[in-house]
């Protein structure tokens, strides 16, 4: 057990658009500790987004979040000698870091030529509700309403 609960870090909001959650967004897309460039590989692409779309490119973004947002996940359980998939509601600070990876790392998949325009296009396609990253929390949700019956042995 732990003796006390972890503390939470205080995220500054970034320069541009003054949010919190674009810079959690670009803390999750940086690698090898290259901030600037995860801002400017954000930027472009909701500059992209906001070409491409009559909206405002930071309004389609977190809308494309919302919509790629799961609500319940399955969790493994092992009861007696069995293990079964249990569907549990998700925390509100784990259902944001989901809906973050799967957008980084379904864009990171696409065949487009920089990461700002596949950041872009996997953005359009989940403010569209389409997208290998809706489809991912689609099948989460389809797990879970299929283990339904096994709801009973959450902890």
């Amino acid at each position: 057990m732990r003796r006390r609960t972890a503390k939470k870090h205080i995220i500054l909001p970034d320069p541009k658009f003054k949010d919190v959650e674009v810079t959690k967004f670009v803390n999750s897309l940086m690698i090898d500790g290259k901030k600037n460039i995860a801002f400017n590989i954000f930027y472009d692409s909701i500059d992209i987004v906001s070409e491409k779309s009559t909206e405002n490119g930071l309004d389609v973004w977190k809308k494309a979040v919302e919509n790629i947002t799961p609500a319940v996940e399955v969790k493994s359980r092992r009861v007696g000698g069995a293990t079964f998939q249990i569907p549990t509601p998700v925390r509100d600070s784990r259902k944001r870091s989901l809906a973050i990876k799967w957008l980084i790392g379904f864009s990171m998949k696409r065949n487009e030529k920089t990461m700002s325009e596949k950041l872009a296009g996997e953005i359009l396609a989940a403010f569209k509700e389409e997208g290998a990253a809706f489809k991912k929390k689609e099948d989460v949700h389809r797990m879970a309403e299929a283990n339904k019956a096994f709801s009973h042995f959450r902890f």
